[in-house]
């Protein structure tokens, strides 16, 4: 069948269902996972929320659009690991870029904070999703959310990470984190 991901006209060529009892059932486990971290680790990101705004001047969190299941775009919680005009700063540094692809990633950015390098080596950065999990947005596993401008320069190949729901943590973190390539 003919239908669309992202705004891109797909068919499926080898289709196989996922069961709707998995999906609910992976759907409570991030609910009721999301919902106890947050709880118990509140003093933490309290005391993340302290460092950070001791560090750095600006917003402790960082807020920004990212392309998620079905090329729904969502808006997505970190703490800020960066200097506020990081975003801006972005397109100067892509001739620097260390992926392959539309993907971006910098090994010694300079424009991240000294606070943030900690929460990113750490990843505690990415606690705040935790939030995203709850409204749906995010699972607690699979492929990481890219960049509005990331997504814009995807290959077709690359709208097949659309099928599934971003997360919080996948298979790249896992075995590939320092890997910039």
């Amino acid at each position: 069948p003919l239908h669309t991901i992202g705004g891109f006209p797909v068919m499926d060529l080898q289709w196989q269902p996922i069961p709707a009892v998995g999906l609910a059932m992976k759907r409570a486990f991030d609910v009721v996972f999301a919902t106890v971290a947050l709880v118990l680790l509140s003093p933490f990101l309290l005391l993340l929320t302290l460092l950070i705004h001791l560090d750095s001047p600006g917003p402790v969190l960082y807020v920004a659009d990212r392309v998620g299941y079905k090329g729904n775009r969502f808006r997505c919680f970190k703490f800020r690991t960066m200097c506020v005009d990081a975003d801006a700063r972005k397109e100067e540094l892509r001739a620097e870029n260390q992926r392959e692809g539309p993907f971006f990633k910098l090994e010694d950015d300079p424009r991240v904070t000294r606070i943030g390098r900690w929460l990113r080596r750490t990843s505690f950065d990415e606690l705040p999703q935790l939030w995203n999990v709850l409204r749906g947005e995010m699972s607690i596993v699979g492929p990481r959310p890219h960049p509005v401008d990331d997504y814009a320069r995807y290959s077709l190949e690359n709208l097949r990470r659309l099928d599934v729901t971003p997360g919080l943590t996948g298979l790249w973190q896992v075995t590939a984190r320092n890997s910039p390539s």
